[in-house]
């Protein structure tokens, strides 16, 4: 990629072992496992002035801990448990039940969850550049990433490293320097973008007692359908916050966005919300309880499910996930669904689910981290190297979180056997992730929801 800056003229502004891209679940998890598996300097640079990503500006619920259906069993863990257990020991998280869908989640208070990758950062010794923008990279002459340049309210600066992450969740990092990517809507509908927002004063006794969630989804169908209300789904997420008295939605939906294109990008948040305030108008008009209810926030951007991912050394494929494929080079788990989202040729909502037969989990690779012929970078969090299918059932946060977890301690490690990304000795790295208290055989039915010691109910 051709850059207009003359970096000669730019301050560095850290020199570090390992730089990780974009402060979301994985990339905060590859930043503290990177500086736990032994690396010296580890920096992270952030667009936002806090950490946590779709977690925390977006969304308060984690998927893909647990396997959905009658027999749950718990296929993630270590940094993404102790994030959990932060989050619960303060009471600021739940397990929420989900008969159907992504299958249990927990719950948790997206204001709280700030604080907690905050101190996981700083205990751990990580350096965080809020409010940067990543807008070019550095070469080697033989095309090896060795720095980055970040925009900042104070300037340019650039970052010089050793090894790099990429849990920018759009591979922004890799499409600078030139790294082969499929883009989302190329071969296959791309996912719908989604705003969420938040509802307080809510009379949950007064819903419950009209039909709860099975009213709803009747008369959201029904707006719909005789045109009173232009909802842009007949059906919706709609489920209790840790927040007394307060819901939080995954309703709205927006299609048909190249968010590459700055401009549709910016039309995307005004519709979604102009959506949200749809969703308000019809839910204190015809629900039950919702009377009194406002909208009291709305995510901080519009939630973007899939935009570039990666060719890695290895693809996920729909075909390992149906399979419940193992792989020797496992470095973590997934039983999660493929959770489609998208619009119909009518333009009719469709949102496509597909399970693991029996209730199983797939391996993910370590080659679906390490972008192909690569060896000074790693990509993780949804621009991960899958398929379009593999990819809407590996995205939930339990995986991205052990995803930066596995890319953390084997950028570490390559750095202490002086080894490229895609030279590392996987059997150690499967150990030191084990000792770090990952998942990395399918558990027995005794690996259950009540053996995770987290609170059951708001």
């Amino acid at each position: 990629m051709l850059s207009i800056l003359n970096h000669d003229k730019i301050p560095i502004i850290g020199d570090v072992d390992i730089l990780v891209i974009g402060a979301g679940t994985a990339g905060c998890c590859a930043a503290v496992a990177a500086k736990e598996g032994g690396a010296k300097q580890v920096a992270i640079i952030e667009r936002y002035g806090f950490l946590g990503g779709t977690s925390t500006f977006a969304l308060d619920t984690f998927y893909g801990f647990f396997t959905p259906g009658k027999f749950p069993l718990k296929v993630v863990g270590g940094l993404p448990d102790r994030v959990v257990d932060r989050l619960d020991s303060v009471g600021a998280a739940y397990l929420r039940p989900n008969t159907y869908g992504a299958g249990t989640g927990v719950t948790y208070d997206p204001e709280y969850l700030k604080l907690v990758w905050d101190d996981l950062a700083v205990f751990a010794g990580v350096r965080v550049f809020h409010h940067a923008l990543l807008v070019d990279v550095q070469t080697t002459t033989d095309g090896v990433l060795c720095g980055v340049v970040i925009a900042t309210k104070s300037g340019f600066y650039c970052i010089t490293a050793r090894r790099f992450i990429d849990a920018s969740g759009d591979a922004d990092l890799c499409h600078l320097a030139s790294i082969p990517y499929e883009k989302a809507g190329e071969l296959e509908p791309a996912q719908t973008l989604t705003m969420t927002f938040r509802i307080c004063n809510v009379d949950f006794d007064r819903f419950e007692a009209a039909g709860g969630k099975r009213m709803l989804n009747e008369r959201m169908s029904d707006a719909v359908e005789t045109g009173r209300f232009l909802l842009p789904r007949k059906q919706g997420s709609v489920h209790a916050m840790v927040q007394p008295g307060c819901i939080s939605t995954v309703a709205v939906r927006v299609a048909n966005v190249d968010i590459d294109n700055f401009d549709e990008l910016g039309d995307a948040e005004r519709e979604g919300r102009r959506q949200s305030f749809l969703y308000e108008s019809f839910l204190r008009s015809d629900i039950p309880g919702y009377e009194n209810s406002r909208i009291v926030g709305l995510s901080t951007q519009i939630g973007v499910r899939e935009t570039r991912r990666v060719y890695g050394n290895y693809r996920l494929t729909r075909d390992d996930c149906f399979s419940a494929r193992k792989f020797d080079d496992r470095v973590l788990l997934c039983g999660a669904p493929i959770e489609d989202h998208r619009q119909s040729a009518d333009g009719d909502e469709e949102t496509i689910w597909g399970y693991i037969p029996n209730g199983g989990t797939y391996d993910v690779p370590y080659g679906t981290l390490v972008p192909k012929d690569r060896n000074e970078i790693w990509a993780v969090g949804r621009c991960f190297s899958a398929t379009h299918d593999a990819h809407a059932s590996c995205r939930s946060m339990a995986q991205t979180m052990s995803m930066g977890q596995a890319a953390g301690f084997a950028a570490a490690l390559s750095l202490n056997s002086d080894c490229g990304a895609g030279e590392v000795d996987v059997t150690g790295l499967q150990e030191i992730l084990r000792r770090a208290g990952a998942v990395l055989e399918t558990p027995n039915t005794e690996a259950s929801i009540e053996a995770a010691g987290w609170r059951n109910n708001r």
